[in-house]
């Protein structure tokens, strides 16, 4: 646990002096910042709007935003919360700008695969399918709630910042969202179904 932190906290030193290079006119290092983010981001995108070619667009929006806006960028802060915040906004201004015409591919949630035995691999196959159909249910404001807190591992604080409002409303607003994303999982296995059948 001390060696995860401690190896957060170098990223997170990294990120911070790559971005302040850039702020000061070293424009090469916002590559490195590319290769070292533009993975997490494309995946953020594609969880929120399962469309790979605008997730892909809207990631380099967000890398001409950092250039763009560099110096809003507060060196010795969470490079990552600011990365984030300008992620947000690039999709509510592509949102804007056009609507979704495309279905959600629930595809978008798979998990990071493992091996596993057949056996386990078919039920862990029928639980992201599920899983996946759950998260496409789910209101836009809860899904991207689960995927900052969860699929991009962002720390409580860091949500707060993000959505301006305190660790104790993140808590309670991802307890709510895991909570209705259950109750969904219920309704699509038929677990409610038949506890209420059996009551």
């Amino acid at each position: 646990m001390a060696e995860r932190a401690e190896r957060e906290q170098q990223n997170a030193e990294l990120d911070d002096r790559l971005m302040t290079a850039v702020q000061a006119g070293d424009v090469s290092r916002l590559g490195d910042l590319f290769e070292r983010h533009h993975r997490a981001l494309f995946n953020f995108f594609l969880r929120l709007s399962a469309d790979r070619q605008a997730s892909e667009d809207m990631v380099q929006d967000v890398f001409l935003r950092m250039l763009k806006y560099r110096a809003t960028y507060r060196p010795g802060s969470q490079f990552r919360t600011w990365m984030y915040h300008l992620a947000r906004n690039v999709r509510i201004d592509k949102v804007r700008a056009r609507p979704p015409e495309v279905e959600l591919d629930t595809s978008a949630y798979d998990p990071p695969s493992g091996d596993a035995p057949p056996g386990d691999a078919v039920d862990r196959d029928q639980q992201s399918e599920i899983l996946r159909r759950a998260l496409a249910r789910l209101p836009e404001d809860k899904r991207e709630l689960l995927i900052l807190s969860r699929f991009q591992g962002l720390k409580y604080e860091q949500v707060g910042e993000l959505l301006g409002c305190e660790v104790g409303a993140v808590k309670v607003r991802v307890h709510r969202a895991v909570k209705t994303l259950r109750a969904i999982v219920m309704d699509l296995t038929g677990e409610r179904t038949s506890c209420s059948a059996n009551s």
